[in-house]
């Protein structure tokens, strides 16, 4: 039933690589930019400097948690929520909201 999910992402999906407690695997997932209402950019001064606040979908069927990352064009994605989807009985997706993963100045 989920055969076309899988088709789909091969066909036009991107190339990410998911960092999870099992380790790293090379995926297939749709990876977007979360529109905003408005085209400001939403950003905050903080003591440490500019920080971007804009959140990015995750839709592919390989799992993903809280705290995992996406690694994608040269990003880090460290996923904020995420949840399964299904069809009947059957997992369709996976879909998830992430934000960029800053690392820390040596």
């Amino acid at each position: 039933m989920t055969a076309w999910v899988r088709e789909i992402l091969e066909r036009y999906g991107q190339t990410v690589t998911l960092e999870t407690a099992e380790g790293e695997t090379e995926a297939r997932a749709f990876l977007q930019p979360v529109q905003e209402r408005q085209e400001q950019l939403p950003t905050a001064a903080t003591e440490l400097g500019w920080v971007d606040g804009r959140l990015w979908l995750y839709l592919g069927q390989e799992p993903l948690a809280p705290g995992d990352t996406v690694h994608w064009n040269g990003m880090a994605l460290r996923v904020r929520s995420s949840r399964p989807y299904y069809i009947g009985g059957a997992l369709s997706h996976w879909w998830a909201s992430l934000e960029r993963r800053w690392e820390a100045a040596e």
